[in-house]
């Protein structure tokens, strides 16, 4: 397995990035109901029995952690991404209430392949611009 560096402040706008994402750190920019995307790894998947069969997600990207509420009928119409997905792309609306803020998920899409490009390659791969010797 390689190891990447961890990347110098400003370093990581070469790293593979969803499009139209927001990240953590700007989830207090949009107001409250507005539909937004938010992408990161899965860090920890919680369904208590008390929910109702609502499925709360956390995703973790370079700025901080995201809190994802999957109603039931998205869960199962997004199930196989919700299950087995290690990276995810979430389309929903803002939910902000105090210091709480949560993302309503609309559309879940698995974006594991991405994390694989990740792993899979150098640092040179994921730059745009190809470098030479």
């Amino acid at each position: 397995m390689q190891v990447l560096p961890i990347p110098a402040a400003g370093e990581h706008r070469n790293w593979p990035r969803p499009p139209s994402c927001l990240t953590a750190s700007q989830l207090r920019l949009p107001p409250n109901g507005a539909r937004i995307a938010v992408a990161g790894l899965v860090i920890l998947r919680q369904r208590p029995g008390t929910a109702k069969g609502v499925i709360f997600l956390t995703l973790e990207d370079e700025t901080g952690t995201v809190n994802v509420i999957v109603w039931r009928k998205m869960y199962e119409r997004f199930r196989r991404a919700v299950i087995a997905g290690r990276m995810l792309r979430v389309i929903g609306r803002v939910q902000s209430e105090g210091d709480v803020i949560h993302v309503i998920a609309e559309e879940i899409e698995d974006i594991s392949a991405m994390l694989d490009r990740l792993l899979a390659t150098g640092p040179e791969a994921l730059s745009p611009v190809t470098q030479t010797g």
